[in-house]
């Protein structure tokens, strides 16, 4: 487990933003349990996470076009109920953190795996994900 003192920082560059955290089993079941779109992020301490994965993220959400209705993330390393839970969601994908999935009604529509993060820009991720949203949202 990572010390809050790290982990803490890291979580609000979402939460800022308007993510909830879902932290045990059952924000996670009651999340997914939403109608409509949920952009979920498994967080991650990595270089990846920080450089790209959370900026792309946030930078995905700003401007015009399509969004999801519900925003959630969980951290891998801190969080470790949540995201075992959230995990079984993004299945058949292999655990992975960074993760960042959308999901319409509960059902998993658009996944990026850290190896789809790693190596590309933050502006590549954010391309990425609303060309998901105009798509799913």
């Amino acid at each position: 487990m990572y010390p809050a003192e790290l982990v803490n920082p890291m979580k609000q560059e979402l939460t800022q933003h308007g993510f909830q955290e879902i932290v045990n089993t059952a924000q996670v079941q009651d999340a997914m349990k939403q109608s409509g779109t949920t952009l979920l992020v498994i967080n991650s301490v990595c270089g990846c996470s920080a450089g790209t994965a959370r900026p792309g993220v946030v930078a995905s959400l700003n401007g015009e076009g399509k969004k999801p209705d519900h925003l959630v993330t969980s951290f891998a390393g801190f969080d470790a109920e949540g995201v075992q839970e959230a995990r079984k969601f993004l299945l058949p994908y292999p655990p992975s953190s960074p993760a960042i999935a959308l999901l319409k009604d509960g059902q998993l529509v658009h996944m990026i795996e850290r190896h789809m993060i790693e190596g590309r820009s933050a502006a590549m991720i954010a391309a990425n994900l609303q060309q998901a949203y105009e798509m799913y949202c």
